[in-house]
């Protein structure tokens, strides 16, 4: 039984969807106005694995995340390099879905964008002024946070202790100094669409309100975020949504921590961050996808690189355990000696997406297998419970999803350096160049040169294993 932290009831609860069998969810997608960032990444692998493991317990989900396709930040990009707006956003668009494959992320069964919803938003907008929450000035329509009572649900924040320490730039259209845009009139020269308030764009909340109703229903299951979203965005998701149609807006609020460094959030107005594309320079995607499991989702991730150096070892040895069990003739009986088998991991994930204890016992069951094969009592059923804990790891976790040759030949890397801007990769013919330079100076018995050769490798952490077929190699960075 899946359970979940639920920010909206600020407590644990056990899931089930409205739907017996089917999960209606919706997480909040980036503004395509540059290159993503590994906190980006991380939200992305979060509610990857939570739909994947929602999918593996049996439910048929319907995922929907946006992009956010009209933006101040996307019009002020265009405007620097002299092209439309919706260059800047089909090149953005195109650089995150390139990511995300990297990162084996699962394609959203919807990934509306802002700007071919206009009309669904338009409506919700008429709907809000119709029923009296929303009032239009000179063009712009704003929400009128007082007509919604229980606004400040999801935050717990206080709309009179809000009022007091605003910092919301004084705005005299405005009723109250936290109402918020829905609808923006236009300046010159920037993107429009016509409205009963004018030519104007949609405001960024409205934006998510319209698409996941729109796609999903009035109520629906799931809507995840990074922690940032909560307020405003969030909560002000939730007063127009539930003001609009007069139903819950959705059942369980889901939002993953901040990926720290330094001691700060990671972020691009704080100029402290690597792209996903700079990182998956130097190191395997998958990789990057382990490092970004190995903390529970609702915690700070500190991002450093020898942590990320630790996530390469680990999968080193999980890979290693797996080459070593396809190579062993598992011919012994049928009685099953591993004690940890697919669902004692099931029940760790369950547990509020616990990924950490998950890899816990994935590296208990990689020794008790590897104990078990050194004293020649691995069996058949051993080797098929193996193969079911991998097959699960690759389907719901995103890893160990290679081949033992493909990851220790293939996914070679140098050691990181602190700035992976100034990193650089190991080519893997450089690598069989300098092992064919070996095995000559060995036919040449010129065995100096050899261990010369063999210590330059392992500086580079790729160790050699010479076998009857030939030298193997892999890489432990």
């Amino acid at each position: 039984m899946l359970s979940l932290y639920n920010d909206l009831t600020r407590k644990k609860e056990k899931f089930y969807p409205i739907d017996k069998k089917r999960v209606r969810m919706y997480v909040c997608g980036v503004t395509v106005y540059d290159d993503c960032h590994i906190g980006h990444a991380r939200s992305a692998v979060v509610f990857d694995v939570l739909r994947r493991l929602l999918e593996y317990l049996g439910y048929e989900v319907t995922f929907v995340k946006n992009f956010t396709d009209i933006d101040d930040k996307i019009i002020k990009k265009a405007s620097q390099e002299g092209i439309k707006t919706e260059q800047i956003a089909e090149r953005y668009i195109k650089s995150y879905d390139e990511d995300a494959e990297s990162l084996s992320i699962k394609a959203p069964t919807y990934s509306p964008r802002a700007t071919d919803m206009i009309g669904q938003i338009v409506q919700m907008c008429r709907t809000l002024e119709d029923k009296g929450f929303a009032y239009s000035v000179d063009g712009d329509l704003f929400f009128d946070i007082k007509k919604f009572k229980s606004y400040g649900k999801l935050s717990g924040k206080n709309i009179v202790e809000l009022e007091a320490g605003s910092r919301v730039e004084i705005n005299k259209k405005k009723h109250h100094p936290l109402d918020f845009v829905l609808w923006k009139k236009s300046k010159p020269g920037e993107p429009k669409w016509q409205s009963p308030w004018g030519e104007g764009r949609p405001g960024w909340h409205i934006e998510c309100s319209a698409m996941s109703t729109s796609l999903l229903g009035p109520t629906f299951d799931i809507h995840g975020g990074g922690e940032d979203l909560i307020f405003p965005h969030h909560e002000n998701e939730i007063a127009q949504s539930e003001a609009a149609t007069g139903k819950p807006f959705c059942r369980f609020w889901v939002h993953n921590g901040f990926v720290v460094t330094g001691g700060e959030k990671m972020s691009k107005s704080l100029k402290n961050f690597w792209t996903i594309k700079d990182i998956l320079k130097l190191i395997p995607a998958e990789q990057l996808r382990y490092f970004l499991i190995t903390t529970k989702y609702r915690s700070p991730l500190k991002f450093n690189w020898d942590d990320v150096k630790k996530g390469r070892r680990a999968l080193d040895r999980l890979y290693g355990t797996l080459e070593r069990i396809n190579e062993y003739h598992a011919d012994i009986g049928e009685n099953c000696h591993l004690s940890i088998n697919v669902e004692n991991i099931v029940e760790k994930i369950s547990d509020d997406l616990n990924t950490p204890a998950a890899l816990g016992l994935l590296f208990d069951l990689s020794r008790e297998a590897n104990s078990l094969m050194e004293e020649g009592k691995f069996s058949k059923t051993d080797k098929q419970c193996f193969d079911r804990i991998v097959k699960f790891c690759s389907d719901v976790l995103g890893i160990l999803q290679m081949s033992p040759s493909v990851w220790f030949h293939n996914t070679i890397n140098a050691p990181v350096n602190s700035d992976p801007k100034t990193g650089t990769v190991s080519k893997e013919k450089e690598i069989e160049t300098m092992i064919k330079k070996r095995d000559d100076a060995r036919k040449e018995k010129n065995f100096k040169e050899a261990d010369r050769i063999r210590k330059l490798l392992s500086d580079k952490g790729i160790i050699l294993e010479d076998t009857a077929t030939g030298t193997k190699w892999k890489s432990i960075n």
